[in-house]
């Protein structure tokens, strides 16, 4: 994995800003390595996974190439399913938001399709649509093809799966030769060879090979998670684990501050690492966390490259990784020494299809769990705390603490009344402060 930055890549001031807005801090390999050909109107083929950044790259080049003054439709880009199709508008519509004059449209089946044509009179440079409702168009004469400039398949092998070979090769007869033709797809069947061999002009070829890397002895678990539910479900893992250092990865800077305000405000001692710190300030916070003063640290995946912590117990995903490798880099941060580890992953929605390919890709297993309730929160700490209690009492040297308890039982109060409001004391009425000082 490079260190490349968005910047060497010689983008629109609009893309980077809108780059910037997102958040994202480096340029993922297939980025790198597609988004050049594709600036230069040459036919890509890409073999890549989903999560690798391909969404961005094809968005970025294509973004790039249109004319703002021109509002017929420039590019089409077709997906397998509705849920992609709407989610690689969005994608677009983000990294769009300084490029003024651009319209981007999702068409798919499940959508009254006279809310569509609506919108394609006013105007529409970008359709994303599946391509059973893209030939509904077409046969409509709803869409105007004669002005179209780059056809995308994405996730080409699904589509054929699928069984749409004969709409997507009545599309491509359909829009104009003289055009650049982009497919990516995780496998390369025969029929996507035959297909590139059939549509595309001298394509430039992109492999994503994945390497063969160790996965180090970590029990691993994912959790299904809404995204507004995360705060609470990585609260109750640190508590219910007892965690004392912990590692928190998310895939933007916006979302590393936004974590590390909420862990504040919930009272744990956390703090962030991203690429918009100083050197200065990103020592320090280092400095903190090896000496424990940060108990929970929530870093990007570049900002954490060289942490290197002995006793890190547990690494939580709190977005799933954009990259295969970038898993194994992030949970190899535990399990250090010989020590146990454990690393947790937080899926939304569709994103429990990455963590199939996670298992494939790492030869490992990665158990599904439930997000602990409040009371499995409480009865684990109420038996740990317990547990502690009798430790102690067995090593003994009570002598002091001993007199000071039958001061007590002089005063007529029983020892169950004394250990039974100790424990309160401990555990009860005090809230997230003594909860906190009792993980210490």
């Amino acid at each position: 994995m490079g260190n490349t930055g968005f910047e060497e890549l010689h983008l629109s001031k609009e893309i980077q800003m809108a780059i910037a807005d997102m958040g994202f801090e480096e340029a993922t390999p297939i980025q790198i390595q597609s988004i050049p050909y594709m600036l230069e109107g040459k036919d890509v083929i890409g073999q890549a996974q989903t999560g690798t950044g391909k969404t961005a790259a094809f968005g970025i080049a294509t973004l790039e190439k249109i004319d703002p003054e021109n509002k017929g439709i420039q590019t089409v880009i077709l997906c397998p399913t509705r849920e992609l199709a709407i989610q690689v508008a969005e994608e677009l519509k983000k990294l769009s938001k300084y490029k003024k004059g651009v319209e981007i449209l999702p068409i798919y089946g499940g959508q009254p399709i006279e809310r569509q044509i609506k919108a394609l009179k006013k105007g529409v440079q970008i359709i994303i649509g599946t391509p059973g409702r893209v030939m509904d168009h077409m046969r409509r004469r709803t869409l105007k093809m004669d002005g179209v400039k780059i056809v995308i398949l994405d996730e080409a092998d699904e589509m054929l799966d699928m069984g749409f070979r004969e709409d997507i090769e009545t599309i491509l007869r359909k829009v104009p030769k003289q055009r650049q033709t982009i497919l990516f797809s995780a496998t390369m069947p025969r029929t996507i060879l035959d297909l590139t061999k059939k549509y595309q002009n001298n394509p430039q070829f992109i492999k994503l090979a994945h390497k063969e890397m160790t996965v180090p002895e970590v029990e691993q678990f994912y959790f299904e998670v809404k995204q507004q539910a995360k705060p609470e479900a990585l609260s109750r893992l640190v508590d219910l684990y007892n965690l004392k250092l912990s590692l928190v990865f998310c895939n933007t800077k916006r979302r590393v501050d936004e974590l590390v305000d909420n862990l504040k405000t919930r009272g744990y001692l956390a703090d962030g690492l991203h690429g918009d710190m100083q050197q200065k300030q990103r020592d320090s916070v280092m400095s903190r966390f090896r000496r424990r003063d940060i108990e929970i640290l929530v870093a990007t995946d570049v900002a954490a490259r060289g942490i290197d912590v002995g006793d890190i117990e547990a690494v939580f995903n709190y977005d799933i990784p954009a990259d295969d490798e970038y898993y194994v880099h992030r949970i190899g941060r535990t399990a250090r020494a010989g020590k146990a580890g454990r690393a947790f992953t937080f899926v939304t929605g569709k994103e429990v299809y990455r963590i199939r390919q996670i298992q494939q890709f790492t030869k490992t297993k990665i158990i599904a769990q439930k997000v602990p309730s409040v009371s499995d929160v409480e009865e684990i700490r109420t038996n740990m705390l317990l547990e502690k209690v009798k430790g102690t009492v067995d090593a003994g040297h009570l002598g002091e603490y001993s007199n000071l308890v039958e001061k007590l039982i002089q005063e007529d109060y029983t020892y169950l009344d004394v250990a039974a409001a100790l424990l309160k004391m401990v555990m009860g009425e005090g809230g997230k402060e003594e909860a906190v000082q009792m993980k210490r």
